[in-house]
C-alpha cells in the first residue's frame, strides 16, 4: 500500500513538473527544488521496487519505474534548461516525430531488419551451425577453424562493410553479407564447445548401449550442447542488427535505418535520428528477448532454467 502511494505521487510530481516547465516563462527556483524531491522520492522508489521479491511481471516492476523516470528526467531538463533540438531532444518531441515519419520508420525497419538481419542471422547461424557438426567429426577442421574464428571475430564492422558492399553491391544482401560474417564464428565456437560439454561417464554409457556417432550425437552431445547453442543465438540477435545498421553507412538504397542516420543527423534533424535509435533498440531487445523465451522453452529441463 505504501509503495502504491509512493508511486502515485511520484507520477503526480513528475506530471506537474513537465506540465511547469512547458509553461510559458522561465522555471524558477521553487519549481527546481520541486523537481529535485520528486527526482528523489523516484529513486528511493525504484530501490524499493527492486528490493521485493518477485517474479514475471513483478519483476519488471523496478525496470519499468527506472525507464519511466530517466524519461521524466530527461523530459524535464532537456525542456526546462531550453536545451537546442541539435543537441538533445525532448522525448516528447522524439515521440511527436516517431508518429510523424512512422511511414519512414517502418520503411527502414523492412529493408534493415526484415531483409537484411533475418536473413543474414538465420544463413550465418544456419552455416555456423552446420560447420560446427563437420568440424567436430574432423579434428582438423577443428583445430584450424577455430582460430581463424578468433581472428574473424576481432574484424572491425567498419572494415569489413565496404568490401561487402563492393561486392553485393548497395541492397540488403552486403548488409545481410556483414550479418554473416560477424554471425558465423560466434555459432562455430560456441557450438563446438557445447559439443564437448557432455561428460566422460555419459559418453561411456552410450558406448556401453552400443550407440553410433549419429545416435549419442542427437540423444546427448546436441541437448547438452543447447545452452551453449542459444547463447550464440542471444549474443548474435542484437550483433546482428548492430552490424547491418553500421554497414548501411558505407551504401545503401534511400531506405534503411543506418541510411536515415546518416542523412538526417547531417541535417541536424536529431528527433529522426533518435526515433530510429528507439526503433532499434526497441527490436534489439525484442529479438533478443524471443530467443531467450525460445530458450526457457527447449531448455527447460536444465539446472539453470529449473533453478
Amino acid at each position: 500500500m505504501r509503495t502504491a502511494l509512493l508511486a502515485a505521487l511520484a507520477v503526480l510530481g513528475f506530471a506537474l513538473a513537465i506540465a511547469g516547465v512547458h509553461a510559458p516563462g522561465e522555471p524558477g527556483g521553487p519549481m527546481w527544488f520541486g523537481i529535485t524531491v520528486v527526482a528523489l522520492l523516484a529513486a528511493w522508489l525504484v530501490k524499493r521496487l527492486g528490493d521485493l521479491p518477485g517474479q514475471g511481471w513483478q519483476a519488471l516492476a523496478a525496470p519499468l519505474a527506472f525507464g519511466a523516470t530517466i524519461l521524466a528526467l530527461w523530459e524535464v531538463l532537456v525542456v526546462g534548461f531550453g536545451v537546442p533540438m541539435a543537441l538533445m531532444p525532448a522525448p516528447s518531441a522524439i515521440a511527436v516525430r516517431m508518429v510523424g515519419g512512422a511511414h519512414l520508420l517502418w520503411q527502414d525497419f523492412v529493408q534493415t531488419f526484415v531483409k537484411a538481419v533475418l536473413a543474414g542471422y538465420a544463413i550465418g547461424c544456419g552455416a555456423g551451425f552446420l560447420m560446427a557438426l563437420l568440424a567436430d567429426r574432423v579434428p582438423f577442421l577443428r583445430r584450424g577453424l577455430l582460430p581463424i574464428g578468433n581472428l574473424v571475430a576481432a574484424l572491425p564492422v567498419v572494415g569489413i562493410a565496404p568490401i561487402m558492399v563492393m561486392w553485393f553491391g548497395f541492397d540488403w544482401q552486403s548488409k545481410a553479407a556483414v550479418v554473416v560474417a560477424m554471425t558465423f564464428f560466434p555459432m562455430l565456437v560456441n557450438t563446438v564447445a557445447g559439443l564437448a560439454a557432455a561428460g566422460a561417464l555419459e559418453r561411456d554409457l552410450m558406448r556401453s548401449y552400443a550407440a553410433g556417432h549419429g545416435q549419442t550425437l542427437l540423444l546427448l552431445r546436441l541437448p547438452a550442447a543447447l545452452p551453449f547453442i542459444f547463447t550464440a543465438l542471444k549474443v548474435n540477435a542484437p550483433l546482428a542488427l548492430i552490424g547491418a545498421i553500421v554497414a548501411e553507412f558505407f551504401g545503401s538504397p534511400t531506405t534503411g535505418m543506418g541510411f536515415r542516420i546518416t542523412t538526417e543527423a547531417a541535417r541536424l534533424a536529431l528527433d529522426m535520428v533518435w526515433a530510429e535509435i528507439v526503433v532499434a533498440a526497441v527490436v534489439g531487445s525484442a529479438f533478443y528477448g524471443a530467443m531467450a523465451l525460445i530458450e526457457r522453452r527447449v531448455t527447460f529441463w536444465h539446472p539453470s532454467v529449473r533453478g
